[in-house]
């Protein structure tokens, strides 16, 4: 996407900065100060996806949002990197770049599988993991090789982003497809969503993706979760369940789930004042049980 041409309208804009880390240009928002938090979104999103939560969060932390390679504002310098263990090294090495360490790491959908890998990598984990309806499901059946397959063709089609961006790309359209998704987005966030599916390359960096996303490996390791974790899902969600949420919990050894009902797969956009105290809840709860066991 052109930053150019979206920065006065893109939110906290004034917080944005750009980092040149192989093989991307990421593009990068910080906002507070104090312990570190990590924001993660899913695919076909972007930072815009936190502009409601970040500053809730940044009251008590520094909060770095991320958009993932190919996603909103990063310019992804290798398509075959947009994997799921791609995208978590390589997130990592921006992190380095950066010269930080993220004490919390939260991942909606997409996001929340990279937040897993990250934190079952990093030499020295996060103190809390927080995923927002993860997608953390292989699809079923057919599915699992035809839908990989269906976006490794469009993403090798150098015309798929053009005509996709464009068929797609009116707001009456996007508004039925968040709707789909059990949510209600408001118009703002409607706006911001147009902005995206119009983008050719944008659209191209989500196929690519989707293409390469693989989970196989990640859902073995869940048992090896290293830290607390909280898993938020809405009971409406029309993209991922709530039960793959609950199937997750019952692998990662110390996991709490909790559903909220009238709420879809973009929770945290939808409430992101109820998201915030809770996250912030956990953290603080988990923080108390460390002091006392110590």
């Amino acid at each position: 996407m052109n930053w150019l041409k979206h920065q006065a309208s893109w939110p906290h804009a004034t917080h944005s900065s750009f980092h040149n880390v192989r093989p991307h240009r990421w593009h990068v928002q910080d906002m507070g100060e104090g312990p570190l938090m990590l924001l993660l979104h899913g695919a076909g999103a972007s930072t815009q996806s936190f502009r409601a939560l970040m500053p809730l969060l940044a009251a008590s932390h520094r909060v770095l949002a991320v958009d993932l390679p190919g996603h909103g504002f990063t310019v992804s310098g290798a398509r075959s990197r947009a994997s799921l263990d791609c995208i978590a090294e390589d997130m990592r090495a921006l992190l380095r770049h950066i010269g930080v360490r993220p004490k919390v790491i939260v991942g909606h959908s997409a996001g929340a599988a990279v937040a897993t890998r990250m934190a079952l990598d990093m030499h020295t984990p996060p103190d809390a993991l927080i995923a927002i309806n993860g997608a953390f499901e292989m699809f079923d059946g057919m599915a699992g090789w035809l839908f990989p397959m269906m976006a490794k063709m469009l993403s090798l089609n150098p015309l798929t982003g053009m005509i996709f961006s464009v068929t797609a790309g009116n707001e009456a359209r996007v508004r039925k497809l968040l709707q789909s998704t059990g949510s209600e987005v408001d118009a703002e966030g409607i706006r911001l969503y147009h902005a995206l599916i119009s983008d050719r390359s944008h659209v191209e960096g989500t196929l690519s993706m989707m293409a390469q996303w693989r989970l196989e490996r990640l859902l073995r390791d869940l048992p090896k979760v290293p830290c607390p974790t909280l898993l938020l899902t809405g009971e409406n969600d029309g993209a991922v369940p709530p039960s793959v949420s609950e199937a997750a919990a019952a692998r990662i050894p110390t996991a709490t789930h909790i559903t909220y009902a009238n709420r879809g797969h973009l929770l945290h956009e939808e409430d992101p004042e109820t998201v915030a105290d809770r996250i912030l809840s956990f953290l603080a709860d988990n923080k108390k049980g460390s002091q006392a066991t110590a």
